[in-house]
């Protein structure tokens, strides 16, 4: 079982850089991986299905009902986001997006965070390069503020849930770690999005996309969630047998592997409340971190890559980097301070 599991792994992290037919059809990739994983571990039965039919419910119809919103409101939605890209230098007004929709993503959730953000990028029309920086800082962002509460993102909730803790907790606990690396992002935004990049020709608004679209859509983000619930119940017997006696410093960096699987799964199967704060806090920004590394790693990325047609490789050729310094960061921050 443990060697089927781990070829798998091999083959979600791998086979969407090597094979552009795998990369053009993420969602039934990782939703064809989610039953091997779920088949081999023994772990498909009706609970399991009911669960994967049902979690993806909520995230779907949010998409959904937002793609209608920007549809029937996209004059307004544009004029908007125009003239505030106008009023304010373009470099102030790039770390502004990173910030804010970081820091409301707790409160608005990370996948309204991450259509707004799609909306925004679309008004901008900058050229790829510059597109690619700011969607991936966005969504590291997004994905770390959105922790921040329990109505942020699946994560926070499981574990103030798996903790009994309140709704403050989590600021609490990482508000310290999240919200100084939600400013930093926007300044690397600032400093990485250059106003040379903006193809000011192209600035002629949203391109409107029909109702088949907006549905189609939805339906790939409801059969990709529905692939990551089945490939963290397939895991779960693989992290329970390797992952749940290692250290807090050692899951830090094992976490990485919520860059490809449901971090909410791995907080659900890590976090104890029997366990000490600076434990909880390490396993915790493992998880969020490395959520921005690659697409399937969260909600925002699959969402903002999904609309904007971002490949696996241009994502990672960003994103990698990107986390990987982060993580060597806040590794250090835990060491020194935890």
């Amino acid at each position: 079982m443990i060697i089927g599991l781990s070829i798998i792994l091999a083959l979600v992290f791998f086979l969407p850089f090597m094979i552009k037919n795998v990369e053009h059809n993420l969602e039934a990739f990782l939703f064809l991986m989610g039953i091997a994983a779920a088949t081999i571990s023994h772990a498909m039965d009706d609970d399991l299905m009911i669960k994967a039919l049902t979690d993806p419910i909520h995230i779907t119809l949010a998409v959904l009902l937002a793609g209608f919103l920007v549809r029937w409101c996209q004059h307004s939605i544009e004029k908007g986001i125009l003239g505030m890209s106008r009023a304010v230098p373009f470099r102030l007004f790039s770390a502004l997006v990173v910030i804010i929709l970081g820091l409301i993503s707790s409160i608005i959730t990370a996948i309204i965070a991450a259509i707004l953000l799609v909306v925004v990028v679309s008004v901008l029309r900058l050229n790829r390069k510059a597109e690619i920086r700011l969607v991936v800082l966005a969504c590291f962002s997004i994905g770390l503020g959105a922790a921040l509460t329990p109505i942020g993102e699946p994560l926070a909730t499981i574990t103030i849930s798996k903790l009994d803790e309140d709704f403050f907790y989590l600021i609490s606990l990482i508000g310290t770690e999240i919200i100084p690396a939600v400013i930093i992002f926007g300044i690397l935004a600032a400093i990485l999005v250059s106003p040379k990049q903006v193809n000011n020709n192209l600035n002629t608004g949203l391109q409107k996309e029909s109702y088949k679209e907006i549905i189609t859509r939805s339906l790939k983000i409801y059969i990709f969630i529905m692939g990551l619930t089945l490939l963290g119940a397939g895991f779960e017997p693989f992290i329970e047998k390797y992952l749940l006696e290692l250290s807090p410093l050692s899951l830090y960096w094992i976490n990485m592997i919520s860059a490809v699987l449901d971090n909410a799964t791995l907080a659900a199967a890590e976090v104890s409340p029997m366990m000490d704060a600076p434990t909880i806090q390490a396993i915790l920004l493992g998880l969020i971190i490395s959520g921005g590394m690659l697409i399937p790693g969260n909600i925002p990325n699959i969402i903002a890559a999904g609309k904007l047609k971002i490949s696996s490789r241009e994502w990672a050729k960003f994103g990698l980097p990107v986390g990987f310094i982060t993580m060597i960061i806040y590794f250090l921050v835990i060491i020194s301070f935890g």
